[in-house]
């Protein structure tokens, strides 16, 4: 049995070692030099919020077609059809209100950040 480190194997890791933070390093002063680098590897935070906004004010709006249908006397919905909507409706909303305050609780915690 050899305790032996093999020099060429750490020779090998410690020259991939190298590269990959010179590479990070590169990396990192490309973000300095640029900060309005754009590169985004899903969808914007923009674009999901206006969706979600979207499919809540969807389900607001099916919601209250439905109930007016059943007080215009619409024989095809009923009165458990026009209450899961409206539950489903303010589940919605109240949870759309959650996120908001959410994000309005981060965004006050990073104003408040110390630079």
């Amino acid at each position: 049995m050899s305790d032996r480190i093999d020099v060429n194997r750490l020779l090998l890791e410690m020259r991939a070692m190298k590269a990959q933070s010179q590479a990070f390093g590169n990396m990192a002063a490309q973000d300095v030099a640029n900060p309005h680098n754009t590169q985004v590897n899903g969808p914007k935070f923009t674009d999901v919020m206006a969706q979600a906004v979207n499919k809540v004010n969807e389900v607001q709006q099916a919601s209250s077609s439905m109930s007016t249908a059943y007080i215009q006397g619409d024989p095809n919905v009923g009165i458990t059809d026009v209450m899961i909507a409206s539950q489903k409706a303010g589940v919605a909303f109240d949870a759309m209100v959650q996120v908001r305050n959410k994000l309005v609780e981060a965004y006050k915690d990073v104003m408040n950040m110390p630079v």
